[in-house]
């Protein structure tokens, strides 16, 4: 779960917030660090070595595994980018499950990529950069959720470096 939950969806309150990372403080150094709401204990946001992971919306996640659900959170996901890329043109795609089939089978993966598996973000970015800000600044956002039964999250990350999928395992 998440500080987002319960919230409703805002295109223009979200696109602000992804906005706004590009001037977000990021460590140059140091441990992934998950941050959790201090009285619930619910995902806030997540730092690391030049990144900085959010939260912008959650769905109800109560038996929300229909399709309808899926697709309304897609809809969503799509109306942002396409919000995005009124701003910074086109966007790439970035493959989050091959983080998550290295992650499986015991291979190490870029932190920034492990901190959103760890908070169930496995929905493949869309991503821009460099983009301005404080130096080169790379965004993403997801949608996306670990299993059938738990709720959708959109989350945006923001990088000091490139936002690019590991290679993939051998086998693939």
């Amino acid at each position: 779960m998440t500080v987002r939950a319960g919230e409703p969806f805002d295109l223009g309150r979200t696109a602000a917030e992804v906005a706004a990372l590009l001037t977000a403080p990021l460590p140059a150094a140091g441990p992934v660090v998950a941050e959790g709401d201090p009285d619930s204990g619910e995902w806030r946001a997540t730092t690391g070595e030049g990144f900085r992971a959010v939260p912008l919306w959650e769905s109800d996640g109560d038996g929300d595994s229909d399709d309808e659900a899926e697709e309304a959170a897609e809809a969503r996901l799509a109306a942002l980018v396409a919000e995005l890329e009124t701003r910074w043109g086109p966007h790439h795609r970035v493959a989050v499950h091959v983080a998550l089939l290295l992650k499986q089978e015991g291979t190490p993966v870029p932190p920034l990529f492990d901190a959103l598996l760890a908070e169930d973000c496995h929905g493949d970015l869309a991503a821009w950069g460099p983009l301005p800000g404080p130096g080169e600044r790379w965004v993403g956002v997801s949608v996306g959720r670990s299993d059938g039964d738990a709720p959708l999250v959109m989350a945006a990350v923001v990088s000091d470096r490139p936002i690019t999928a590991p290679p993939p395992p051998a086998w693939l």
